[in-house]
């Protein structure tokens, strides 16, 4: 391969995808190995005719001991000999791989990428230029097939692509977080070199003099990744000495079948699905008479939402999802990264387990918003009655009024009033306390001549399941005399023979 011909073929490709523009800043990831050193020196000897400005980033993974610091010193005087500013960093990959409970491979490429945005905030970049070539994508792909991906992660790697960092250099980040950077731009990773063979770089590299660093953890047999490519990838090619050819083939069309798809599902998106702060509705009726296709796809995008990307979400997943459309009601399942997703009566829920105590917008159907919680108090409050008691964000109002004063009745009443209920005082007495519901709970509700259980009337009346725990009940040391904002118990209603009235208001604080 000639030095022409290489260039050649990396400029068309930048041209093609228009990974770059006149006057950009481009933050160039830099391990020390042929690829990102092969990509650092073609741009360098470019940024003038391309007009860039270019910023060297590497990561010290921590791994490799005496090794990584040697990458370290030769990545600092390779960007000093051409003249780039260049940002050093240092991860504790392992105990970041403790924390997150996942492999040391996501570990470091999570922190890598984390620390790549980081130096892109810092400089004002807006692109990121990673070394991955032709045989990348292919070992991408096949990994992809190997851990059960749907059409979308048979695209494998993209020439250009949104940074989706879940966490952040010390693995802080939030989980749905999307880098940006000055001007509200979403940082992309660019790969100038996804069409070029490891074997064409190495060729570059040799003509230019260049002696890139070897990364002897390349040939550990404990990472998927290189088992791929020194085992596997060897065997394949015995059966198909175009393999590679036959996986990138099946790449393109993946890219086009999936990219028709999500333009049809984003003009979908507003129809079939909803948010309420931190949580994604998905609308069954509408979606289950879609195409598979674009459920799936709709799923997808539900997820990608709620985490900021959809890596580690594999074909079964979304099937699991798919599946809850059909499912009874109260079904949940749980999916990497803490996602929760689970059936209500004309819906799917998709959000992550740290927001199932959301707060539902001022549209929501719930009387009480925000929700009480009273989790952090762990017991139950007593009442003044008669008299004021504070909860968080509400207050109770207790008062006793003659029956011939009462002006307000359970009965016909809606709004604001679902947070006012009127008792015989003879029955429930003052010794009254707010809990939360608990195993086995029963109450009578209003207009029932027997008790039922709590939780069979939650279903019954569509409380979504997250919300059914921050519900207050009113109670008397015997029983349960008010789901507050739903229904009194029957057997302290106020009758003929009422002479007392206990009337309960809660009033939301401002």
């Amino acid at each position: 391969m000639s030095k022409v011909k290489l260039e050649a073929k990396v400029m068309g490709f930048i041209q093609q995808h228009h990974l770059l523009s006149p006057g950009e800043v481009v933050v160039i990831g830099v391990s020390g190995g042929a690829d990102s050193v092969c990509l650092l020196h073609f741009l360098s000897q470019r940024r003038n005719e391309l007009d860039i400005k270019l910023h060297v980033a590497h990561l010290n993974h921590g791994l490799r001991g005496i090794e990584s610091e040697a990458d370290v010193g030769y990545v600092a005087e390779l960007a000093n000999s051409f003249s780039l500013p260049c940002t050093i960093g240092k991860r504790d990959v392992v105990a970041y791989k403790a924390k997150r409970g996942c492999s040391t491979e996501e570990a470091a490429r999570e922190l890598r990428y984390a620390f790549f945005a980081d130096v892109a905030d810092e400089v004002g970049a807006q692109k990121v230029a990673i070394g991955h070539t032709r045989d990348d994508q292919v070992e991408t792909i096949l990994m992809h097939i190997l851990r059960g991906t749907g059409t979308s992660g048979l695209r494998g790697l993209e020439p250009c692509a949104p940074c989706q960092v879940g966490r952040g250099m010390d693995g802080s980040r939030p989980a749905s977080s999307t880098t940006h950077i000055p001007g509200g731009e979403n940082l992309l990773i660019i790969r100038p070199l996804l069409d070029i063979s490891r074997e064409e770089v190495l060729d570059y590299c040799h003509k230019h003099g260049l002696s890139p660093r070897t990364d002897s953890s390349n040939f550990s047999l404990s990472f998927l990744r290189n088992r791929l490519r020194l085992e596997l990838l060897p065997l394949l090619r015995k059966y198909n000495p175009n393999v590679d050819e036959v996986l990138l083939r099946l790449a393109g069309i993946a890219r086009d079948d999936s990219t028709f798809i999500e333009e049809q599902a984003l003009r979908l998106w507003r129809e079939v699905a909803g948010q309420e702060n931190s949580i994604i509705y998905l609308d069954k009726a509408r979606i289950t008479i879609l195409p598979v296709a674009l459920q799936r796809q709709l799923i997808r995008l539900a997820i990608s939402h709620v985490l900021g990307d959809i890596r580690d979400v594999e074909a079964n997943h979304i099937e699991a999802v798919r599946r809850l459309l059909s499912k009874p009601v109260g079904k949940r399942l749980s999916l990497p990264h803490g996602l929760v997703c689970q059936g209500e009566y004309s819906r799917v829920t998709i959000t992550t387990s740290q927001s199932l105590d959301f707060e539902p917008d001022s549209s929501s159907p719930c009387p009480f918003s925000p929700l009480l919680s009273l989790r952090a108090e762990g017991v139950a409050i007593p009442l003044e009655v008669p008299g004021e008691t504070i909860l968080p964000g509400w207050r109770v109002l207790a008062s006793i009024v003659p029956r011939l004063a009462a002006s307000l009745s359970l009965r016909g009443t809606k709004c604001r009033s679902n947070l006012i209920a009127e008792f015989d005082l003879h029955k429930t007495r003052t010794e009254l306390f707010v809990c939360q519901r608990q195993p086995g709970d029963k109450f009578q509700p209003l207009g029932m001549s027997m008790p039922k259980k709590l939780q069979r009337f939650m279903v019954d009346a569509k409380i979504p399941l997250p919300w059914r725990d921050r519900i207050p009940l009113v109670c008397s040391p015997g029983q349960i005399i008010w789901v507050a904002g739903y229904r009194i118990d029957d057997r302290v209603k106020v009758t003929e023979a009422t002479r007392e009235i206990l009337r309960l208001e809660f009033i939301r604080l401002s």
